[in-house]
């Protein structure tokens, strides 16, 4: 007679289902450490859902590729106003069967925040051989509003934080070589500046692997094919060397005061020196003499990318929104640390961050709440929640912001009619093309309410050539262009001017945009797209994408035109 129960004679058996058991713990135990955070950052992102008004801005654009017109803002004009290359076209995917790209906007930034932090705790877990068991940095994130308010707002937060997490984990496991490689190399792709972290984690992948000489160069093809291969397209067909919001924010310069401040501005209300104080602790207690490489590289590679993303953030002067720059870099320091094992050190830090991040939910807030800071640092959602009156705003109506009300109704009213209308400050004036254009600073609203065959220009230059290539002003950060409407009208308008444009600087305007760098511009943006433009767009990017011209017509023309 048989027997299917297991006997204590029967050894082997026996540890088999004992180990069979705990790999089932184990499993179970990973799961919840990696989606615990996950869960919570997509429950305090859904509670802060909104769409920010550049999150229209990718709106239009995608609305142009699904209408045949390409990817661009204003048709007829190429002209590259997403600065996220890889968010725009996961939205025309999203566009394709026909969903609300805005809301596919807003909930895709959400579940790739939210699979960010799972990647990064499962990263975690790896790192310490599954000895990672308290929450740590993820506490650190959780706990700030501007990580909860960019989980959603329609731009490429969400993928950026998915992207950091994902690469840092394929580096931690050490994923099959070349496939991590071809997702390394994305960042640029992701935003421009992630190209920092591209950087360090190649490093990384190749002080962890040692590869031949041919797979070096073999791996570093693979990082490089999707972003090169874009970076060609770009040029050849937009005439420029980077989206044009970063030619529009001189993103080569350097601000190093502007940008402390926006630092300040960031780690100052939240008291951030309080867990970094506590982290710091942590790790003095020293360490074994040699460190196993495979953890060491790991570890100290999202810290040493998220130290450059930061140092180049406040380099070229921060950002107009409250704390959005730094959240990439403050992802990747925290990274290593995200859970970390339960030992008395790592469980007194713990301690510790879990209190300051109970007291920073709770009531540590900015002072401008709900509004635009004296710094010109806008706590964004909250302005776009006053001026919508909505605590979800969406598909934007400023029902509380009577102006762009009225501006929206205006713009209407000419397309309905079919009269060709340039809107120069919501006053009409006559187009030199058969459609409206609205001259407007809030890009994304805009872009809604002109239709799709109409131009929705802003003077600030994210989306208009002509004014992202005039001479900086000494505006608030992130506007510090602003291209009269002197150089507009000239461009864009016919007949009578509006009140109080001075016609002589209009004729000098236009006589100054057809004279050489400023030709060669505006016949790059809108020549017909032939081999021989894209070959000229191509030779001729170096000198078009550094060149500016001077607000003052008069003196544009004189420079320009030979007097």
């Amino acid at each position: 007679m048989t027997s299917t129960h297991l006997s204590l004679r029967e050894p082997d058996a026996v540890l088999g289902l004992l180990n069979g058991r705990r790999g089932v713990g184990r499993t179970v135990r990973r799961g919840v450490l990696c989606l615990l955070p996950a869960c919570v950052i997509a429950f305090a992102g859904f509670q802060r859902r909104w769409m920010s008004d550049d999150g229209h801005i990718y709106v239009r654009t995608v609305r142009q590729i699904l209408a045949g017109n390409g990817p661009v803002f204003n048709a007829g004009e190429r002209a590259e106003s997403s600065t996220g290359t890889l968010w725009q076209w996961l939205l025309v995917l999203a566009g394709l069967p026909g969903i609300d790209i805005a809301r596919a906007a807003m909930y895709g930034g959400l579940l790739l925040t939210a699979a960010g932090f799972a990647f990064a705790s499962l990263g975690a877990l790896q790192l310490y051989a599954d000895k990672a068991a308290l929450p740590l940095g993820c506490l650190v994130l959780l706990a700030l509003p501007p990580v909860w308010d960019f989980a959603t707002s329609g731009l490429e937060t969400g993928l950026a934080t998915c992207w950091i997490a994902g690469a840092w984990l394929l580096l931690v496991t050490r994923a099959h070589a070349i496939a991590t490689c071809v997702v390394i190399g994305l960042g640029p792709l992701v935003r421009p500046d992630l190209a920092l972290v591209s950087a360090v984690f190649l490093v990384a992948q190749w002080l962890m692997a040692q590869p031949s000489r041919r797979a070096t160069f073999g791996g570093l093809g693979a990082a490089l094919a999707l972003p090169v291969a874009y970076e060609i397209f770009r040029v050849g067909y937009y005439g420029q060397l980077m989206p044009l919001p970063g030619v529009t924010k001189e993103a080569s310069q350097s601000l190093w005061g502007r940008g402390a401040d926006y630092f300040a501005d960031f780690a100052g209300p939240y008291y951030l020196w309080v867990p970094a104080l506590f982290l710091l602790a942590a790790l003095l207690p020293p360490a074994p003499t040699r460190r196993n490489p495979g953890f060491l590289v790991p570890a100290l590679a999202p810290v040493v990318a998220g130290l450059l993303c930061w140092a180049y953030v406040i380099k070229v002067g921060g950002d107009f929104m409250h704390g959005r720059m730094f959240l990439p870099g403050l992802l990747l320091m925290l990274l290593p640390v995200f859970l970390v094992p339960v030992t008395r050190a790592w469980t007194i830090a713990a301690v510790g961050v879990g209190v300051w991040a109970l007291a920073c939910a709770s009531w540590l807030r900015i002072p401008y709440e709900g509004r635009i800071g004296p710094g010109g640092v806008a706590d964004e959602r909250g302005v776009y929640v006053q001026q919508n009156a909505a605590p979800h705003p969406l598909h934007h109506s400023f029902a509380g912001y009577p102006s762009n009300v009225e501006y929206a109704r205006l713009v209407r009213e000419a397309d309905r009619t079919g009269t060709p209308s340039l809107f120069l400050a919501r006053t009409p004036a006559t187009a030199n093309s058969p459609t409206v254009t609205g001259v407007y600073s809030t890009l994304g609203f805009s872009g809604t309410v002109v239709p799709l065959n109409g131009a929705a220009l802003d003077p600030i230059g994210l989306a208009y050539p002509l004014a992202a290539h005039s001479e900086r002003i000494n505006g608030r950060v992130g506007h510090d262009k602003r291209l009269p409407d002197t150089w507009i009208f000239a461009d864009r308008g016919r007949g009578p001017l509006p009140d109080g444009l001075d016609p002589a600087g209009v004729a000098a305007a236009r006589r100054a945009l057809g004279c050489g760098p400023l030709a060669e511009l505006r016949a790059a943006t809108r020549d017909p797209m032939t081999p021989g433009r894209f070959l000229r767009n191509v030779t001729g990017v170096w000198e078009r994408t550094s060149f500016r011209f001077p607000n003052d017509p008069v003196r544009a023309e004189r420079e320009l035109c030979g007097g």
